[in-house]
């Protein structure tokens, strides 16, 4: 990696193991730092500001890497939105380099970003806030909508490994909205679909967490979203 490209990259944290990041293969998760957008059951707020505090030094990750080999298949960049990093091709470049397959958690924020680093990806993690008539209420965020969309339609056309997901919380999604997007998402042609229940772990918004979750969204919706897809997955926390 260039000199440019390791200053440009800011990793704000790490995972040396995970079983669950990219589904059936053990990776470590590289946490870039900044994301424009300010979903209200984001629990990574911390990494929402795109500064250099706390920033990890390039070839620090590269030797934890380094000796990860062997232990795990592959590295994963999740955020924050990686996308939003000059660096991310580069340090994507350098993980290829060592033999590791590479996944990209992403909220398709960055269409051209996207598509830049595309070709390096093996399986992508693309979160899908809501139905695209109303997608600025999850992300606070005028016009998200479109870039999202186009970066599903990039991917799907491209062909790589795919895993859209939904994160719920009625607060957010009431049951019709989570079907309404769900039968697009098929009429597209989606795959590989994840419903992932809020997790207040860490979450910025109290407001949400005074919400009740019981029952939510319910077993008849989530059977009938499994009908629409090939493969699914409903996450519970």
């Amino acid at each position: 990696m260039t000199e440019e490209a390791c200053r440009a990259i800011r990793i704000g944290g790490l995972a040396p193991f995970s079983a669950t990041d990219y589904p059936g293969v053990f990776s470590a998760v590289l946490f870039v730092q900044g994301c424009p957008w300010r979903c209200g059951y984001c629990h990574n707020p911390h990494l929402q500001p795109r500064g250099t505090d706390h920033a990890i030094a390039w070839h620090d990750i590269m030797d934890l890497l380094q000796r990860r080999r062997g232990l795990i298949d592959a590295v994963v960049f999740s955020g924050g939105e990686p996308t939003i990093d000059p660096g991310l091709r580069s340090a994507m470049d350098d993980v290829r380099g060592l033999g590791f397959r590479i996944g990209l958690h992403t909220g398709g924020i960055y269409p051209d970003r996207l598509a830049d680093v595309l070709p390096l990806v093996d399986w992508v993690g693309l979160d899908i806030k809501a139905p695209f008539d109303v997608y600025d209420t999850v992300t606070q965020v005028s016009g998200s909508s479109q870039p999202a969309l186009r970066s599903l339609e990039m991917i799907l056309s491209h062909g790589t490994d795919l895993e859209c997901r939904t994160t719920l919380h009625p607060s957010l999604l009431a049951p019709d909205d989570i079907l309404r997007l769900a039968r697009s998402l098929a009429d597209m042609e989606v795959e590989n679909y994840a419903l992932q229940l809020f997790r207040k772990q860490g979450c910025s918004d109290s407001g949400l967490l005074r919400a009740p979750m019981h029952d939510y969204p319910g077993k008849s919706l989530i059977d009938t979203v499994r009908g629409l897809f090939p493969r699914f997955t409903f996450r519970e926390g």
